[in-house]
């Protein structure tokens, strides 16, 4: 295919119109924790070190139920390939019933067993009440959490991505102005901060919500819940929440092993984790259109077309990946003022950017392959590639300390070896085409 061709550009356009809005969309969510954080470091350390708990506790939690918006988009966007407006939508409002039935359920899970949480995570005395607070107040958004995430994955079926970017930034912005009247206007203290959040968060879910809500009117969908779809969806998840939390098995493993090595280089990983994290919006981004383009495709029938965008997105993600490794190489030296003034902190880092940005290009690759066979309802053999990839991963690590080997020595396992091992198979499974399975509902 001629670059130049008229699919080619047809192609750029859906991509990029997909693309753009979901970068910022993604890069819109950390803000919420940004803005606490700013905040509530005013009010002292221990409250701050009481955040940050809650905190990693709140997002592991709502991550691993990431499925939501993964598996709503698939199955929207081949009814949308089908015509089907009314279906996609039903199964849309399948997805968000499941989301109020695993959030109310997670609320009733987190909140009697809060303290515990904080006490495992090894809180001081001082901060762990702190942390308690903040957890069982933010614990009640998350039903609403929940919602957004597969509302999100609705919008993003129905190829709209622009609104959950409208959601995300307005729901930023009642974050702040929230925060800022609880925190110092009220003096409510952490308490605050926790309220303002969960009430930005039920305000973007009743936002989703009504725009989901007139979209099923329009089309005369219904709006009470389907057992049978609700359980259809969760079929559908339970796949993807295997290779999400297989994902995030590689992250804790690495920083449980950074730990190991010493505090010079956990600071390293630290940084270079929150810089690769970064990195991984723009990429995912591409991988939220392909799963758009590819479920649209599918359930129209259109085998020869996703597989069109499908190497089309893989030319995306590789140039992405490389232009991506350019800017962390020659930003490398202001990263290191930015985030470190220790000269050994910053002797490990230097390193770990540059192994960042030499496996950049494969993490491009591997991101729009991730997103495409999710388009494609493949969530079977995601999970097993996951796996694998976890099986392949532990041990190299577990072997670094042992070896004698640093944070760069561990950064090769991550970015390097965790990314080979999902390039080779998500790459052989693209080129099987047992992906390419047409029809409004994958059999």
């Amino acid at each position: 295919m001629s670059p130049a061709s008229p699919n080619t550009r047809r192609h750029d356009r859906e991509i990029l119109a997909l693309a753009l809005p979901a970068f910022g969309a993604l890069v819109a969510e950390p803000l919420f924790l940004m803005a606490d954080s700013a905040m509530v470091g005013h009010l002292g350390t221990p409250q701050l070190a009481g955040l940050g708990i809650a905190a990693a506790l709140l997002t592991t939690t709502v991550n691993v139920f990431v499925f939501l918006a993964y598996a709503t988009t698939a199955a929207v966007a081949r009814s949308v390939g089908a015509r089907d407006l009314s279906a996609a939508i039903r199964q849309g409002i399948d997805g968000i019933w499941l989301a109020v039935i695993l959030g109310l359920a997670l609320v009733a899970a987190v909140l009697p067993t809060a303290p515990a949480l904080v006490d495992a995570f090894g809180a001081s005395a001082t901060a762990a009440p702190h942390a308690v607070t903040y957890l069982r107040i933010s614990t009640l958004g998350i039903p609403a959490m929940l919602v957004v995430l597969a509302a999100t994955g609705v919008l993003r079926g129905l190829q709209d991505t622009r609104t959950p970017l409208y959601v995300a930034v307005g729901g930023f912005t009642a974050n702040i102005a929230l925060n800022a009247l609880f925190l110092y206007g009220l003096g409510w203290g952490i308490a605050g901060s926790a309220w303002g959040t969960v009430l930005a968060q039920v305000a973007m879910a009743a936002v989703y919500l009504r725009v989901v809500v007139r979209g099923a009117r329009a089309h005369g969908a219904g709006l009470r819940p389907s057992p049978g779809g609700i359980l259809a969806g969760a079929r559908a998840g339970v796949p993807l929440l295997i290779r999400t939390l297989s994902l995030r098995g590689v992250l804790l493993i690495a920083t449980a092993v950074a730990a190991r090595l010493g505090d010079t280089d956990i600071a390293a990983h630290q940084i270079g984790l929150t810089v690769w994290i970064l990195l991984a919006f723009a990429l995912d981004a591409i991988a939220i259109a392909g799963q758009a383009i590819i479920g649209r495709h599918l359930g129209a029938g259109d085998a020869a077309g996703a597989l069109a965008a499908c190497r089309r997105m893989v030319w995306w993600g590789t140039v992405s990946g490389a232009a991506l490794a350019v800017l962390v190489a020659a930003s490398s030296p202001l990263i290191l003022r930015l985030f470190t003034g220790d000269p050994e902190v910053r002797s490990h880092l230097l390193p770990v950017l540059l192994v960042i940005a030499v496996t950049e290009p494969i993490a491009g690759v591997v991101f729009v392959l991730d997103g495409v066979l999710m388009g494609a309802g493949d969530g079977q053999y995601l999970a097993g590639a996951m796996l694998l990839t976890l099986a392949v991963f532990a041990p190299a690590a577990l072997l670094v300390p042992v070896l004698g080997g640093g944070v760069t020595a561990l950064w090769w396992a991550i970015a390097g070896l965790s990314m080979a091992v999902r390039l080779v198979t998500l790459s052989l499974r693209a080129r099987t085409g047992r992906w390419l399975v047409t029809g409004a509902v994958r059999a």
